[in-house]
């Protein structure tokens, strides 16, 4: 009996010592890729969705659009996507909000394209998925706070965008203490929910639809994929991203 209960103190020992490494392994992924900024031309700049009231977007929000139409203006990709649905009893989507931010300062209608109907990153990034197989687009620059990036990049790459991060650098989440604990811990759970079940925090959703179906004969490859320009398609081809993982394949 004792040593059973000996073999059993030892067992759980070492599951707690295995999942206080995995998080603490974890936890410092979550601040390296954070810390990288991967900023390069690429098809599309897409701003992952935060908190808006009624048209007026969050510190969070305002912070990651800045950074995004900042991108935009440089350069770096000739189409900029806003994401995000709405909560009950919202007027307007977080998608819709960032697209009128960024018009108000200067980006195109007409190179803004949207995804308004995802809950979660997981939804965003599905829906992101299809309106990149619209208008053939490859390649993508994620713009979002430091501590959302790794999981960003993690989910996009599963869905097969070919994917780089620049993370903004006035978000709230990143600066004050208590809100980056909130969003580490938050990355932490979300992580491991998607590593083991492949679902992110909130409401499931429906099948991935385009939110901005482009208009016909536009289907043209992206403006940058000229002479020049290059992507990775395999095996040796320059430039891959820097974020991929074991066992995720990229386009």
């Amino acid at each position: 009996m004792g040593e059973r209960l000996r073999d059993l103190l030892l067992l759980v020992f070492a599951f707690g010592l295995g999942a206080c490494a995995l998080t603490a392994y974890t936890t410092f992924r979550i601040w390296q890729v954070g810390q990288q900024d991967g900023q390069r031309r690429v098809d599309a700049i897409v701003v992952l969705g935060a908190a808006q009231y009624n048209g007026r977007p969050s510190g969070a929000l305002a912070a990651r659009l800045d950074h995004a139409i900042e991108l935009y203006k440089e350069g770096d990709a000739p189409y900029l996507i806003t994401t995000g649905g709405n909560l009950p009893g919202d007027l307007t989507t977080e998608a819709e909000t960032g697209r009128r931010y960024a018009i108000a300062r200067g980006v195109p209608a007409s190179a803004i394209l949207s995804e308004d109907t995802g809950s979660n990153t997981l939804e965003s990034l599905q829906h992101v998925r299809a309106i990149f197989d619209a208008y053939g687009l490859h390649t993508a620059l994620f713009v979002s706070d430091r501590s959302h990036l790794l999981r960003v990049l993690r989910l996009a790459q599963d869905q097969g965008i070919e994917a780089w991060a620049s993370p903004t650098a006035t978000s709230p989440d990143d600066i004050d203490p208590n809100l980056i604990f909130n969003s580490m811990v938050h990355e932490l759970g979300a992580m491991g929910l998607y590593a083991f079940v492949n679902e992110d925090p909130g409401p499931a959703g429906g099948p991935p639809p385009a939110s901005s179906p482009p208009p016909a004969g536009s289907r043209a490859p992206s403006p940058l994929m000229t002479a020049g320009a290059t992507r990775s398609t395999g095996p040796g081809a320059p430039n891959p991203s820097p974020y991929a993982s074991p066992g995720v394949s990229t386009p």
